[in-house]
């Protein structure tokens, strides 16, 4: 969402609000396989990195590395890996847990059509006020590159004066859906 006019704090603090993503952080067993995804793949490239160690409970130190993949407007997706931790095996994520980078409907063809040539599986979805592609990470994140709607900041202004309320809504169980743009 890109309206700041409408995310005015309720509670009355001002200039509270972080100015953008510095970096979100997951780990990876496999950095070589994150690096091919995210940089040859997506089309992200490897902007730093970071090679340290940290203490362990046991009064050691364990190395990892710790590498970030640039955004546009300087932020960043990190990945750790650690040394000596083991693989695990991840199956489909939690629908609701993931990660949305805005970017255009060029951009998002083209991450599409390079995920498609890579051989993995993407869906979109057409929400009303954005259209979303989504894909799961060979970590099992689940990525979504969003394209708004041409009126996005209208929409958030709308939606921004009706959020408290409708909160409200569902939390006294009312259940109904409110997105009026969304296809069906």
């Amino acid at each position: 969402m890109t309206s700041t006019t409408a995310q005015q704090d309720k509670s009355g603090i001002r200039g509270a609000m972080p100015t953008r993503l510095h970096h979100f952080a997951y780990t990876t067993y496999d950095m070589e396989t994150t690096r091919r995804f995210y940089e040859d793949v997506i089309g992200m490239p490897l902007a730093q990195t970071w090679i340290e160690t940290r203490d362990t409970p046991d009064g050691g130190t364990s190395a990892y590395v710790h590498c970030f993949y640039g955004l546009a407007d300087g932020g960043a997706l990190a990945f750790f890996e650690y040394e000596g931790r083991e693989p695990v095996t991840y199956s489909d994520p939690q629908p609701s847990f993931h990660i949305a980078l805005r970017c255009d409907e060029a951009t998002q063809a083209g991450i599409r059509d390079r995920l498609t040539g890579a051989g993995y599986s993407a869906r979109v979805t057409d929400h009303g006020y954005c259209v979303s592609l989504y894909v799961t990470d060979p970590n099992g994140l689940m990525l979504e590159f969003t394209v708004d709607h041409e009126d996005i900041d209208a929409i958030v202004a709308r939606q921004a004066a009706a959020a408290h309320e409708e909160l409200e809504r569902w939390r006294s169980g009312d259940h109904r859906p409110n997105n009026t743009l969304r296809p069906h």
